[in-house]
């Protein structure tokens, strides 16, 4: 991303006020009885304001966040203080980020695809590490937002990115997301080599 991107998404931060509550398909994920995901360090990837980061460390996760927008971040900060939880966030541009080798316990990937990110988020889990992937289908072009297809994944996409991951649970299709329908792939998977 340039610097006309962070301007844009600082400006688009700016405008919104955004969600409080985590993405559903991760609390599906953190709350069920099925997955005992014990709390370790986590990532959460285009955190945004903070709304899966917050939840994340209210579960019991050391939590770094990561955005482009410094505007989103200081607005995640202020929520983080207001919960009385710790986030570390951290401005970055995720198109140039090095993430750390076998560093996290737990990494949230929600509304953002950048396929070139992948082997770096497969890489930056630590052997027994999870993921947590959702975002838009191609199927969105028809309801809205987003519409360019370099954002959107084709179907089965997500399975084929994580083959080499234990698929834990997986769902694809139109889901009611955030109080609107959207086309949606979710991945919870295992790093097991």
């Amino acid at each position: 991303m340039s610097k006309n991107d962070q301007k844009r998404w600082d400006e688009k931060h700016a405008e919104e006020h955004g969600l409080d509550t985590p993405a559903s398909f991760l609390r599906e994920i953190l709350d069920l009885p099925s997955w005992r995901i014990p709390p370790g360090k986590a990532l959460d990837i285009a955190a945004g304001k903070g709304r899966n980061a917050i939840f994340l460390a209210w579960m019991g996760f050391t939590v770094e966040a990561v955005d482009i927008s410094e505007v989103a971040l200081e607005e995640g900060r202020r929520r983080t203080q207001a919960a009385g939880v710790t986030v570390n966030f951290r401005q970055a541009d995720l198109e140039k980020i090095e993430l750390s080798e076998s560093n996290y316990d737990l990494v949230v990937n929600i509304n953002y695809l950048q396929r070139s990110l992948v082997s770096g988020i497969k890489k930056s889990l630590k052997l027994g590490g999870y993921v947590v992937f959702d975002t838009y289908l191609i199927d969105q072009q028809a309801l809205g937002h987003p519409r360019n297809p370099a954002y959107l994944l084709a179907h089965n996409e997500l399975l084929e990115l994580f083959r080499d991951f234990r698929v834990l649970y997986y769902r694809e299709g139109k889901f009611a997301e955030e109080g609107k329908e959207s086309f949606r792939a979710g991945l919870f998977g295992q790093k097991v080599r």
